[in-house]
């Protein structure tokens, strides 16, 4: 995948996601794409979707997560 795939995913997972979890979703967004995300910095992908740039290190915590967690949907 590449980084403007990549980053519309996180955009519709952040503005389709509830409100008050935005945040949750671009967790699970690190969790769920974390092999796509090792060939792009976290801040690139969110700036390419246009979010805040402090969700950034929260992919990153997530991406590396991913190694110790499963998704159960």
């Amino acid at each position: 995948m590449e980084l403007p795939e990549l980053a519309e995913k996180l955009r519709e997972m952040y503005n389709t996601a509830p409100k008050d979890e935005q945040a949750l979703q671009v967790h699970l967004f690190g969790i769920k794409y974390a092999a796509e995300l090792s060939r792009f910095s976290a801040a690139a992908v969110v700036r390419h979707a246009g979010l805040n740039k402090g969700y950034a290190p929260e992919i990153s915590k997530a991406r590396n997560l991913s190694r110790y967690v499963t998704l159960n949907q």
